[in-house]
């Protein structure tokens, strides 16, 4: 089994689908309706055909109440990994992104959070060398 597709909810498709792609980088995959839902997603540039992250609208009640909770409590809705956390830290608050922790060093990591102005945290990580 592969790992082919995840969801973060947002609280706006076309505000997320800004962030996601001109503040993290990614690239839209998927964008289609069917009346007044909306399939999004977008992937890493470093592997278009990889992993797809789903941007879904928390407009169901649980999915809003799951967001707003998780966000209170600090907790990640994604995490990326990268091979230098301090540079993509610096190219992403660079482009206007609001970061809540700047990289720090961690038990076998190093890590860094960020709001993603749609409801949610995002932790960029990389891992130490061993």
């Amino acid at each position: 089994m592969k790992i082919k597709l995840t969801s973060v909810y947002v609280d706006n498709l076309d505000k997320a689908l800004r962030f996601y792609t001109e503040k993290l980088g990614f690239v839209k995959k998927s964008d289609f309706s069917n009346g007044p839902y909306r399939w999004l997603t977008v992937a890493s540039p470093e592997e278009p055909e990889g992993t797809e992250l789903h941007l879904a609208l928390n407009d169901n009640p649980a999915a809003g109440a799951y967001q707003k909770a998780m966000f209170q409590q600090g907790q990640p809705a994604a995490m990326f990994f990268t091979d230098n956390v301090k540079g993509d830290y610096e190219r992403i608050k660079a482009r206007g992104a609001e970061f809540t922790m700047p990289p720090t060093e961690v038990t076998a990591s190093t890590i860094a959070q960020l709001n993603d102005t749609c409801g949610n945290l995002i932790q960029i990580t990389q891992l130490a060398r061993r």
